[in-house]
């Protein structure tokens, strides 16, 4: 069964620190392009981060950038999101996702929004919640 699982969710104060884990079975996902979304109640999903499958290159929405890093460890078959300096307003339900295609050689592929592709495997999500 292909499979993705997220971890390291949980309760932290403003300013805190967090590192979430998105570990696969079933398939390698180094050859697989992985990217971190949320979900706070009431609101559409979003895209957070994401990594490339080929030469590791690695993409933030603006209101992550400078405190979120997206990281690969292909020998763990695991990809971390580790957020620090967290807000109020990161509060949500955390999910990786995998997709294999060659997405950056695709015509469908923008440079503004290089986290938007059609993930094929998903997650079950990991709650996040900044609260003082």
């Amino acid at each position: 069964q292909l499979q993705l699982v997220e971890s390291g969710g949980g309760l932290v104060q403003p300013g805190g620190s967090l590192t979430l884990s998105c570990t696969a079975s079933g398939f390698t996902l180094d050859y697989y392009g992985v990217g971190w979304f949320r979900q706070a109640p009431g609101k559409e999903r979003e895209g957070v981060s994401c990594i490339s499958s080929d030469d590791g290159s690695t993409f933030y929405a603006p209101s992550v950038t400078g405190r979120f890093t997206i990281s690969r460890d292909n020998a763990k078959n695991t990809v971390y999101l580790q957020m620090n300096n967290l807000r109020p307003e990161d509060t949500a339900v955390y999910y990786c996702a995998a997709d294999p295609r060659d997405w950056e050689s695709s015509p469908l592929f923008q440079h503004s929004l290089p986290c938007l592709r059609p993930y094929d495997y998903w997650g079950q999500g990991t709650q996040v919640t900044v609260s003082s």
